[in-house]
């Protein structure tokens, strides 16, 4: 049966007042999910930034609610009782539209001035930061320290309380390097590098993602930042500056073999090998990363064998192939780039 006017205009009605519901349901949903956020700030960028949001939202909020409640008293106030009378009219009326017109202009220099204050004082390292590159490729992440001679992917390792000097940069399309609980988001684009600052006081694992469309494994472009303790750093660096140990297990010598006469070796460096490649990630230390495939897997020995076996199928359009590896081959690479501490 046909629906008639009047019931179509009550179901209308009965939706649209439950539309405020499920925006507040949903807004309260996604304020509570869990991950990184730019509303839970680790660093003194971020805290800037997160105070700038919160202060224009509190405008902003203030003037839609002033909005809503002068609409509201117009609405019911003002309401025609007789069709045939023509409302006051007040076009012409300078002094109220000078009003609201000051009171705008009023607002947004405020935001102005305040968000001109934050970036003045989040835009430039600290004299003293540590310098680090970081490149995007599709789909990782490649950082070098130049001071420190280390050259690490997708998992970033820095003391805390150390501020730091991203110089960001691309080899191939535009990327976005950004970390949201360390604050700011900053393009990695060919042929030109933007400067990033990094720090945070407070140690932990921190989530980060690229946020520039840069192809089909765009999404799957990870990446995590490790804060570490100041002795934490050092043993770290020490372990890294270390060349490939040369592995003593069977199975491992047999995975080093593997390594070195399949593709691998044109594509990866190992420090201490002849693997010198620079197409993928440098392996010299994969076996301490906590992740693989660019924070897609857990770094683990199972893992590792999918990956070999099949990245394109983990990762769409991944660079590295599928390469035809044999069950057997496959274990004694995983036996070896796990022995890579």
């Amino acid at each position: 049966m046909a629906r008639t006017h009047g019931e179509a205009r009550g179901g209308a009605r009965r939706w649209a007042g439950w539309l405020p519901a499920l925006i507040f349901g949903g807004w309260l949903a996604g304020c509570a999910a869990q991950g990184p956020s730019i509303l839970t700030p680790v660093s003194p960028k971020g805290r800037a930034e997160a105070e700038l949001f919160w202060f224009i939202l509190a405008i902003t909020a203030g003037v839609f609610i002033l909005v809503e409640l002068l609409l509201l008293y117009v609405i019911f106030r003002f309401r025609a009782r007789d069709p045939q009378r023509i409302p006051l009219q007040i076009h012409g009326n300078n002094a109220l539209e000078i009003s609201w017109t000051t009171a705008t202009a009023a607002g947004l220099a405020v935001i102005f001035a305040m968000t001109w204050r934050t970036m003045a004082a989040t835009s430039t390292p600290p004299a003293d930061a540590m310098p680090i590159k970081v490149i995007g490729h599709q789909w990782w992440w490649e950082f070098q320290y130049p001071t420190l001679g280390i050259t690490t992917a997708n998992e970033l390792v820095i003391p805390a309380g150390q501020p730091i000097r991203a110089t960001v940069t691309s080899a191939d399309v535009i990327h976005s390097f950004w970390v949201p609980q360390l604050g700011g988001k900053m393009d990695a684009i060919p042929g030109r590098e933007n400067v990033l600052w990094l720090q945070s006081d407070v140690e932990g694992t921190y989530y980060g993602q690229c946020a520039e469309l840069c192809g089909v494994s765009h999404a799957n472009m990870r990446l995590r930042v490790h804060i570490v303790s100041e002795a934490e750093f050092q043993r770290w660096v020490e372990a890294q500056r270390a060349p490939a140990a040369q592995p003593t297990e069977p199975l491992a010598q047999q995975g080093y073999q593997v390594f070195m006469s399949k593709a691998c070796v044109g594509c990866h460096t190992i420090d201490g090998t002849p693997a010198q490649g620079k197409v993928g990630p440098n392996l010299t230390h994969v076996g301490s990363r906590t992740t693989i495939a660019a924070g897609l897997l857990e770094n683990t020995p199972e893992n590792m064998a999918r990956w070999l076996d099949n990245p394109p199928a983990i990762k769409p359009g991944s660079r590295m192939p599928r390469l035809g590896l044999t069950p057997e081959e496959i274990q004694a690479l995983v036996a070896y780039l796990s022995f890579l501490k």
